[in-house]
Formats: structure tokens, C-alpha cells, sequence
């Protein structure tokens, strides 16, 4: 009696296709586990649990209030915004990129004991911090509403807004991730050099001030420019959706979309196109 057996080959696709949505749809319960996962590991064994997602944006809104609202004397252009205000309206989303941009680019590394025993598709490991380090975010959002409170400071009408400049952060970090997750688990240099990034990525965000001071010192050139950094309108729009009377930056928020999505879809295609050799390297 003959008997036909059957075999699937998997194999790697010729072209470097951006995405494969009917494979990461069908892996959607993975990605759920995987996230779910990461939000329960994050603040397992720990004594103050969630709270900390608090405590750290408040201890930074502090420092960041006496150094430079302080000591530096650094203005807000805005009338009535208190700098505590100001800055916790910035520090929030930086914090939120800085966690993903970190725990993102060394995902491929960090998990190498499993994508290469199981396949499922790598992309979703890079993706997985993007999205459990929103609980974080959302979190922290009680830290505005609590120093608003103390300041007696009432939000503008247009908070919704923040919806946009909160996917522009959410598409670079990924994209940044999905860049140097690859890059990392290739060339390990790439791990230490985060930590150099990090700091350099800070300053150069609106954090400390208005975005308004590059205009005022360097021209509309140099401010147009200056959004191509997506953080650059990430955080100014961020800011802009809950002061009251401020003018939203649509010039700002609009070149910063463009560049996030130029960094996530390029990173898409270079992490694609890699992947064949991540087990390899791994």
C-alpha cells in the first residue's frame, strides 16, 4: 500500500516585501501573548509594582523644573504655562520612545534562544515593546493630570489632538527599533552605541524648550528641518494638544510623519531583507 506523505518547505521570499499582513494576522494571538507577557514581566518581584511608571516621570519633572525652569531661567513662549507643566508635557512621550527605543533595538538579541528554535515572523519581536510600554504611558498620564491639578492649570479644548503626534512617536520608535534590532544582532557594536544615542536624542529634543527658540535662532529653514527629527513634532504636538490657546504645529507635526514613516518603512525592507541571515548571526 503506497502511502503519500506531504512536506511543507518553508523558505525565504526572494523580494523584500515591506509587509506580510495576512502572516501577522495570522499570528496575532502570539503578538498578544508576547506583549502580555512583557507587561507582566516588566514589574514582576517588584515592591512598588506600576507606581513606578509614575515615580519616574515625577522625578524628572522635578529636576528638569529646578535645572532649567530655575537655575537656566528657560521661558515656555507661552503665557501662563507653568514650566512644570511644560516640561511633563514633554518628558511623558520622551520617556515613552526613550523605554521602546532601548527595549525595541535590543529585542533580536534578547530573544535569539527563540526565533531561532520556532518559527514564527521575526517582525513581531521588534513590535512587542512598541506596544506593552503603553501601559507605562498611559500611566504616566497621571502625573500631567496631577501637576495640572496643582497648578491650577486648565487643559485647552484640543487635547484629543495629542492622538496624532502619540502615533508619530509610536511609528518612529518602531521604526528606530526595527532598524537597530537588526543592526544589533549583526553587529554588537551597535548595542553599546544605544546608550551614547540615547542621551545625544534627548537634548536634541524639545524637552528642556519650545521648539519656537531654533526658529527664533536659526530661521524657518532650520525650524522645517529641525521636524525631520520625529520626536520634533512628536513632542511639540504632544505639548501643543493640551496648553491652552497654543496654536497646533501642523507644519511641524506633518514633516515629522513623513520622516517617521520614511524610518519605519525603510526599516521594514532592511529588517526583511536581513532576516534570512538572523539565525545565522544570532
Amino acid at each position: 500500500m503506497n502511502v503519500k506523505r506531504m512536506y511543507t518547505v518553508i523558505e525565504a521570499k526572494k523580494s523584500a516585501s515591506a509587509f506580510n499582513f495576512k502572516e501577522l494576522i495570522r499570528y496575532k494571538d502570539l503578538f498578544y501573548y508576547m506583549v502580555l507577557r512583557d507587561i507582566t514581566v516588566m514589574y514582576k518581584q517588584t515592591v512598588l509594582g506600576f507606581l513606578w511608571a509614575v515615580l519616574n516621570p515625577f522625578f524628572q519633572v522635578v529636576i528638569f523644573s529646578v535645572i532649567f525652569g530655575t537655575i537656566a531661567g528657560i521661558k515656555t513662549g507661552i503665557d501662563g504655562l507653568p514650566y512644570p507643566v511644560f516640561s511633563c508635557l514633554a518628558i511623558i512621550p520622551w520617556n515613552y520612545f526613550s523605554s521602546t527605543f532601548a527595549a525595541s533595538s535590543n529585542s533580536l538579541v534578547n530573544s535569539a534562544n527563540v526565533f531561532t528554535k520556532v518559527y514564527f515572523p521575526r517582525l513581531i519581536i521588534p513590535l512587542v515593546p512598541i506596544f506593552s510600554k503603553l501601559t507605562d504611558f498611559f500611566i504616566s498620564l497621571l502625573i500631567l493630570v496631577a501637576v495640572m491639578f496643582y497648578f491650577n492649570y486648565t487643559p485647552g479644548n484640543n487635547w484629543y489632538y495629542f492622538l496624532l503626534p502619540l502615533f508619530i512617536i509610536l511609528i518612529s520608535s518602531a521604526g528606530f527599533g526595527i532598524w537597530l534590532s537588526s543592526l544589533v544582532l549583526q553587529f554588537r557594536d551597535f548595542r553599546f552605541a544605544i546608550n551614547f544615542l540615547t542621551p545625544l536624542l534627548l537634548y536634541a529634543a524639545p524637552v528642556a524648550f519650545p521648539a519656537l527658540k531654533v526658529k527664533e535662532k536659526l530661521g524657518n529653514t532650520a525650524y522645517e528641518l529641525y521636524a525631520l527629527y520625529p520626536m520634533v513634532g512628536g513632542i511639540e504636538g504632544f505639548r501643543s494638544s493640551f496648553v491652552n490657546g497654543a496654536i497646533f504645529p501642523w507644519t511641524l507635526v506633518l514633516i515629522s510623519a513623513a520622516s517617521a514613516l520614511f524610518i519605519f518603512f525603510t526599516g521594514v525592507i532592511y529588517f526583511k531583507k536581513m532576516e534570512k541571515h538572523f539565525a545565522d548571526v544570532a
